[in-house]
Order: C-alpha cells, then structure tokens, then sequence
C-alpha cells in the first residue's frame, strides 16, 4: 500500500453552542451522571445479590414464569393493529452506539426485563445457563471465584448476555474461541407464533442456531442461551512488548505477538490485544494464565489494576514505550473488565482530567459513567454532534490486511489510540451472516487454521485528529468510505455502531441467504423488524412502517444479487 498521505490541509469549523455545550459536559458528568451512576451500580449489586441468594432451582421456577408471560404478551398481539414486535427496553439504556429510532416508530413491546438471573452454572458440563440480561461484570463475579470462566469476556461490565449474541462480542481469547456467539451451545427462543424452541448445532433447529448471531433480535426473542465455560487460574501473566516502526511494521508486530509462523501451538498465547497509540508506536499485551501461588514468587510484580485510583489501563500499558518490555501479573476478574473504568480511552473526553491522579484518588471509586445515562442527558443536537465530530466503529478485517486497515484509518480518520483483538471466523456447516473468505484454507496465512480464518478488531474510538485540531470534519462520509473499504476488502462493521449503509450494500457486506430462510421459515416476517430495517440510521416514517409490517418475499438481498 502506498505511503501514509499527510494530513489534509482542512478548511477551521465554525464552533457552535454545541462545541461548548460538549467541551464542558463534563460538568453535568461530574454532578449528575456520574452520582446517579453510582448509585445504579449499587441498587444492580443488590439486585444481583439478591438473585444468588436464591437457589438455582427458584431461580428456573422464576424464568419458566417469565417464559409465560412473554407467550401470552406474543399472542395478544393483533397483526392488522399493532407494531412490529421489540423489546421494551428503552432506547437510551443499550449500551451500542447504534440508533435505536426504529423504537420512536409504531411498535408493540414485549418486556424482558426480568430476565437477568444466572440460572445454572454445571462444572460437570462446562456449561452456565443465562438469562440474556445477565451481563459481564455478573458471570464473571459468579464464576471466577470457581476458578471457571466463560471462553469470552466482553472487557466492559454492562454488556449483555443477549447484545454480545444476538448483535457482536469479542476479548482477547477470540483468537482460540471465536466471538461470544461461537461459544454459545444452546438458544432458548420464543418464535413468533408463541413457542418456546430450543436451537443447538445439531438437532432439528440447526438452521435457526446459526442464524441468530449478529440478527439484533430479528428471528425470535432469546431468553436463556448456554453458554461454554473454560477452567482458569487466579491471576493473568501479562507481557507488554512495544513496539516501533510504520503502520504495517506495527500490524507485524501485533500478528508475531500471538500467530507463530512456525505454527507451533505453544507459543499462542491465553489473551492477546494490541493498542496502537500513534502512526509509529504500539504495545502488544500477550497473557497467560498464572496460579496464585506462581503470581506471588518473590520478584514478580502483582498490580491489581481494578483499584480506584490506579492508571487507566490504556495510560498504564502505554509506558512500555518508555520503559520497554516488561511483565505482570493482574488478578483475572480485574484483568476482564480493565477498560471499564475508562470506557477505553472514551473517559478522557468525557473527563478530561478524569486520569489524574487527584481525581482518580477522591472521586476514581464512581467511575465510570454509565453509558445510558450520557446517551439519556444528550439532546438530538448532542446526538448529531456525536454521529458527526466523532468514532465509535469496530472494523472486523482479515488477519493480513490489519496493516492495510490502520492506514486506512490514519489518512481518512486519524483517530488514535486504536485498539486491536483478533478472533476466529469460522467456516461454519452453514453460511452465516458474516463468513471467512473463499479458499482462506488453502491459502494458510498468518493465524488461519483449517477450520477458520483469523480476522482482527481494529477499534476506533475517539475524537478524529481534525476535529480536535478545530478544523472541519464529515463524520458520515467517513463511515461511507469505512463501510465501502470494508466490503472490498471483505470484511464487516458491527451493527450497534452508526451505520450509513444503504439496504443494497448492507447485504452486499453480510450474507443474508440464511437469516432470510429462517425469517420466512419461523414467521419472523411481518412480526420482527428486518435487521436492517433495526440497524437503518434516522427516524422511520409512516411509510416506512407500514412496509416493514407488510413485507414478505421479494428482500433487497434479492434484488442486490
């Protein structure tokens, strides 16, 4: 790939009465948001409490009620009346990026609000049957102490169980198990028709197990999953390697930190994430998990990166750049959920001295904000402000084109740190939404296996480098070109983020042949909302509804073919 191009010469924005609504938002963060936080987190921990207090067995008795009530909620529906079906959730409290406008149409809500308890965690079978409210902070609050954990650990506390399936999941174990929703054995669904089904690899809802990740709730409403566990150990030994060079001399680093090109299997590591902190700069963090006993030796260094008022992790990992290599070890719960008291590097926008020691010290304990309530505080002009002056976009790409990817992101975005994960795609018995490319088998690049391509997260997050320097910035056209580079270079854009993707394009990044199936196959058309349709950016008109209500056969994935 050529050259990085120097930065544009751009025109200065025009500053607004949003720029400083924005640049001193921080003050309603400080004396709203992040008290009400606090105070959520603490009524969900009793909450949480709560529910394991009671036995697994009430616990089944509770959700074979719930089951029931959504039955019933499902077959008082009057098609010729009412909305297509969706949760009643509301918009501002998913944790995504992503419009949830199609909730502002008509529509006809079924509430699963219930729905957040563990129901069984089996260490004969390796296997924790959930709820899908149930989210990361309380599987792993639960499990860890065990010494198991599920094969996947979305870093941040509030993911859900039923997001990371149903929309997208990924940690640093990606690279040996996949995303989130490859790990799942088992979906509990309640169809449209009102029946409860249970869809696994190999019995007779095979078709629809495949096609529930990445539909967003769009075949049936999910309300357990049984999810694979892993044995793991109390403390995660983590390596920090910097490294220096240009964009692709970073990608190698990243792909050598974790894929051996020897093949040989002992040297994959337990975890892996990069973070690219500018055009020539990155560190690689490579973990292994360690026992308690191992962790505490005399000479190794334990830091216990949960704490308060410790260093955000990104700041933390970013001092092996001057220190060079150098190695730790982190107790594995805190080790999961390292970038949630940052949001990654998001913090620093929202808090601007929210990493000084002085403000991590007296006020670090009600970090972080929860991210409904900043969604819930911002007006439509903040929300535009957002979808325009700023990034929050996964860009799953092959393996070998990482280097191409930070390239990319540095001429039309220039948006760093950048943060990267790699994860198994799988070359699954059906075609889902998203797939590795044709013949990745026999090419054997970096990282592939025989059953699966290895793809990479390039996660950007943060403010554009224009938009910081005051100058102006197009934040849809910037996603366009990000959506169009991606499906020329086959790979995809997770849904809860802002898509710009017209239908036509969006089923030219995903495969749709499956997930139409077994829409029309369950009688999903015509009750759920299309994925698209639920991933559409902007308001939906009446039209718009009305068509969406009425759909059958004829799809733009059809006519896109």
């Amino acid at each position: 790939m050529a050259d990085l191009k120097a930065p544009l010469v751009r025109p200065k924005r025009k500053k607004t009465w949003v720029d400083y609504f924005v640049k001193f938002r921080w003050i309603i963060v400080i004396f709203v948001v992040l008290p009400i936080s606090a105070t959520l987190y603490f009524l969900i921990y009793l909450g949480d409490m709560y529910s394991e207090s009671k036995s697994y067995e009430q616990r089944r008795k509770e959700h074979d009620k719930n089951v029931l009530k959504v039955i019933k909620r499902l077959k008082q529906r009057n098609a010729s009346k009412d909305g297509l079906v969706c949760t009643a959730r509301k918009p501002w409290i998913a944790v995504g990026m992503r419009n949830v406008d199609y909730k502002r149409a008509r529509h006809f809500e079924v509430d699963l609000g219930e729905f957040r308890n563990i129901l069984e965690i089996n260490k004969e079978k390796m296997i924790a049957r959930v709820e899908p409210l149930v989210n990361m902070g309380q599987i792993s609050r639960a499990t860890v102490p065990m010494n198991l954990s599920l094969a996947v650990v979305a870093e941040l506390d509030d993911l859900t169980v039923g997001g990371l399936i149903n929309g997208y999941g990924i940690e640093g174990s990606s690279h040996l198990y996949g995303l989130f929703a490859d790990t799942v054995e088992a979906y509990e669904i309640v169809l449209a028709g009102g029946e409860l089904v249970r869809a696994t690899r190999d019995n007779e809802y095979s078709d629809l197990f495949y096609a529930i990740p990445w539909s967003q709730g769009t075949l049936g409403l999910l309300v357990a999953a049984e999810i694979r566990l892993i044995p793991v150990k109390e403390y995660m030994r983590l390596t920090y390697i910097p490294v220096k060079g240009d964009l692709q001399a970073l990608a190698q680093g990243y792909m050598d930190s974790f894929a051996p090109k020897d093949g040989d299997e002992s040297k994959i590591p337990d975890f892996v994430e990069g973070m690219v902190y500018n055009p020539t700069e990155g560190v690689m963090m490579v973990g292994t998990y360690a026992s308690k006993a191992e962790a505490k030796k005399k000479g190794n260094q334990i830091n216990n990166v949960g704490w308060w008022f410790k260093p955000w992790f990104y700041q933390h990992a970013q001092t092996a750049l001057k220190k060079g290599q150098f190695v730790e070890y982190i107790p594995t719960r805190e080790y999961y959920h390292r970038h949630t008291r940052c949001l990654y590097w998001e913090g620093k926008l929202i808090l601007p001295f929210g990493d000084q020691f002085w403000f991590r010290f007296l006020f670090g304990w009600l970090m972080p904000p929860k991210v409904s309530l900043l969604k819930a505080t911002q007006g439509e002009a903040i929300r535009n402000y957002y979808h325009d002056m700023h990034v929050i976009q996964d860009m799953l790409v092959p393996l070998y084109k990482v280097g191409d990817a930070l390239e990319w992101v540095h001429n039309e975005m220039e948006v760093y740190p950048i943060w990267l994960c790699p994860h198994k795609l799988y070359k699954a018995p059906i075609k889902q939404q998203i797939y590795p490319e044709p013949g990745f088998e026999y090419e054997k690049r970096q990282g592939d296996t025989d059953d699966a391509q290895m793809y990479t997260d390039v996660g950007v997050y943060y403010a554009p480098g224009p938009v910081l320097r005051g100058e102006e910035f197009d934040g849809s056209e910037a996603v366009r070109k990000m959506e169009k580079w991606l499906i020329e270079n086959h790979g995809f854009q997770p849904q809860y983020a802002v898509s710009e993707l017209d239908e036509k394009s969006f089923w030219r990044m995903f495969d749709g042949d499956l997930y139409e199936h077994c829409r029309k196959k369950y009688r999903a058309v015509g009750t759920f909302m299309s994925v698209y349709y639920k991933s559409k950016k902007g308001r939906k008109t009446e039209k718009e509804v009305r068509e969406a209500e009425q759909a059958h056969l004829e799809t733009a994935y059809a006519e896109a073919d």
